[in-house]
C-alpha cells in the first residue's frame, strides 16, 4: 500500500460527558454566559461554552503541557475555534 503525504485523520467524534457541578459553579457559568452575551451580542448556552472553556484551560496550563511533552498523555490538544473566530475568518 502506498504511503500518503496526509497522515490518517485523528478521531473527531465528540464524546458526551455528564458531570455534576456545585451550585456556585453553575451560577458562575450562567454569569459567564451572560457576560459573553453582553460582550459579543450573541447568546450561547452554557453547554456550548464549556468545551471551549475546558480547552482554553488545558491549553494554558503550563504544568500540564510539561507532563504531556514528557510523554504523559496522548497527542496535544488542538486549539478549538469558536464559532465567532470561524465566522470572522470566513468574512475576511
Amino acid at each position: 500500500m502506498p504511503e500518503l503525504k496526509l497522515a490518517r485523520l485523528p478521531d473527531r467524534k465528540p464524546v458526551k460527558l455528564t458531570i455534576m457541578l456545585q451550585p456556585e459553579t453553575n451560577t458562575a457559568l450562567q454569569a459567564y454566559a451572560a457576560a459573553y452575551r453582553e460582550t459579543y451580542g450573541e447568546e450561547e448556552e452554557v453547554a456550548e461554552l464549556v468545551p471551549y472553556m475546558i480547552d482554553s484551560f488545558l491549553s494554558a496550563d503550563r504544568g500540564f503541557a510539561k507532563v504531556r511533552k514528557n510523554g504523559g498523555g496522548d497527542t496535544p490538544l488542538a486549539p478549538r475555534r469558536s464559532r465567532r473566530q470561524t465566522r470572522d475568518q470566513q468574512q475576511q
